[in-house]
């Protein structure tokens, strides 16, 4: 899929030392359950446009990525559905020396949660709107086999209000506030194929929240496993490791216990890339939300080379949600396949089916949905 293909890669356009390639894409999204509701579902036709700008620097050294975008969605019976996200995303890197870099990356958006969402409001029936501004800043540094990274992150929110099932606003403002995270890592390579390392972060969530439902909350995760290249057509991540999350409320207390990673890429063929993820977290069921939530979570899924302008990609995915101080826990199946067509440097075409089904203890948040998404793409 991240294969550059000749003949088939934009143009740009050359802008002293930088380079411009805009884009545009237009499409249509069918949804079966747009609410999705446990029983009677409603289904709908949207007309999605996303226009991007893309800008990268053409320096030797040093370099900046940028990308402004917008996507809009206009939903033909349910107009309360309707949405426009807009922002700006960019990253950074500063080669301080050739064994030193800083990289730095941050955002600037006007996003929304869609209805039915973990973390969307209980009986909203609009999509909740939030501003979302993030940055990251980090250093790493290589010692011969030996390389360690550091860095600290901050995320800030801004909810706004959504509208109830029977006509009232719902305000979401004690969601505000940072999550602030310093991470760290450090890798030893052992040999070509082989090498280890360890990665923590650490987090501590200051969240406006309410007297009777702090959201307040801090925590950590440790990860220590290998990269692993089994044979030259298969890499592997193997970790594991120990997470924890203490909330403020009390009636959740601490959600703790093991936590891995494991990560897997075969491509038996050039036409071929075969993948597969299983990881476990602790945290919450959503970053401004106090319910504590484990989760386990494994995904297998394949991209092929029909033709050389042509890619087929299949996905399956099973997650199990364990919640805290409540009695639920929640089984997702979905399954998505996708054919992309490369009509030339100036653009490509995509359809898309995704299958979603939620299992719930609590039968109101049972639910499944299907979506089919056609849509063309211009770029320069």
């Amino acid at each position: 899929m991240q294969r550059v293909l000749p003949g088939y890669q934009p143009i740009g356009i050359r802008a002293g030392s930088w380079m411009i390639n805009p884009s545009i894409t237009t499409g249509a999204l069918y949804d079966s359950n747009v609410f999705s509701t446990s029983s009677g579902a409603q289904s709908d036709l949207a007309a999605m446009i996303q226009p991007t700008l893309k800008a990268h620097t053409l320096w030797e050294r040093n370099g900046i990525d940028l990308q402004f975008s917008s996507q809009a969605y206009r939903y033909l019976n349910h107009p309360g559905l309707n949405q426009t996200d807009v922002g700006v995303r960019g990253t950074g890197w500063i080669d301080v020396r050739h064994d030193a870099q800083i990289l730095t990356s941050f955002q600037a958006q006007h996003l929304h949660e869609g209805v039915g969402t973990l973390s969307s409001p209980a009986g909203a029936v609009q999509p909740t709107p939030y501003d979302l501004f993030s940055t990251d800043v980090t250093y790493r540094q290589e010692f011969n086999r030996l390389s360690a990274s550091v860095g600290t992150r901050v995320d800030s929110y801004s909810f706004g209000t959504t509208q109830a099932q029977n006509g009232s606003l719902i305000d979401e403002s004690t969601r505000d506030g940072q999550i602030y995270k310093l991470h760290g890592r450090v890798d030893y390579t052992l040999s070509p194929r082989l090498g280890l390392f360890t990665s923590a972060e650490a987090n501590h969530r200051e969240l406006r929240g309410t007297p009777e439902n702090p959201l307040d909350s801090s925590g950590y995760r440790v990860l220590t496993g290998a990269n692993v290249e089994l044979t030259h057509l298969i890499t592997s991540e193997f970790a594991a490791g120990y997470a924890s999350q203490r909330f403020a409320d009390v009636t959740v207390g601490t959600v703790a216990g093991p936590a891995y990673r494991a990560l897997l890429r075969w491509s038996p063929t050039r036409l071929l890339d075969v993948h597969f993820k299983a990881e476990r977290i602790v945290t919450e069921s959503a970053d401004t939300t106090s319910t504590g939530v484990r989760a386990d979570g494994f995904e297998l899924g394949a991209d092929y080379e029909l033709r050389r302008n042509v890619i087929f990609s299949l996905a399956g995915a099973y997650e199990l949600e364990k919640f805290y101080a409540q009695v639920r826990t929640d089984r997702v199946t979905s399954e998505a396949a996708r054919l992309k067509y490369l009509l030339s440097q100036y653009g490509y075409m995509s359809f898309e089916y995704r299958f979603t089904q939620r299992d719930s203890d609590i039968p109101i948040n049972s639910f499944d949905k299907h979506q089919v998404m056609f849509n063309v793409t211009a770029q320069f």
